[in-house]
């Protein structure tokens, strides 16, 4: 029975040597990747106005004004809506992400169509998880799809 006992470790201690041998020499024949580089991470750019232009990918009609977004080196984002003006606390975060705090909202009377595109797009940007630049437009991805904006003067 020692005999076997002995047989048995002997055969287990000479295979795991036998694999770490093969995993060493094969190391050295193992195809080097280096690291990619990390996208470097955009800065959100305060102190800038935008002109919202689409929400999930309809066009704002251009016979109204259209809502608008600046966001201050506080973080406190203003603008118009459509109707009323608006303010609230954006913070953008790593990775390009976003915090939208609650958004106070001025109480003016306004018809029907206008106070219904107003709650849209006020709904998008309160919703509003990601974003990202491309060329001059601002672009935030909300529960209700891409709010896009160009850079106004």
């Amino acid at each position: 029975m020692k005999a076997l006992r002995l047989a048995v470790l002997i055969a287990a201690a000479t295979a795991i040597s036998t694999s770490a041998f093969a995993q060493g020499a094969n190391e050295g024949r193992r195809k080097v990747v280096p690291p990619t580089p990390k996208q470097q991470e955009k800065i959100f750019p305060t102190g800038t106005s935008w002109t919202a232009v689409s929400l999930s990918g309809r066009p704002i009609p251009s016979g109204v004004e259209r809502p608008s977004f600046s966001l201050d080196s506080q973080f406190r984002a203003r603008g118009f809506g459509g109707c009323n003006t608006y303010s609230a606390t954006v913070y953008p975060l790593r990775n390009q992400t976003l915090a939208v705090g609650p958004i106070a909202l001025t109480k003016r009377k306004c018809p029907g169509n206008l106070n219904a595109a107003e709650q849209n797009f006020l709904g998008a940007l309160r919703s509003a998880q990601k974003w990202d630049i491309i060329g001059s437009t601002l672009i935030m991805k909300t529960g209700h799809g891409d709010l896009r904006f160009q850079r106004s003067l």
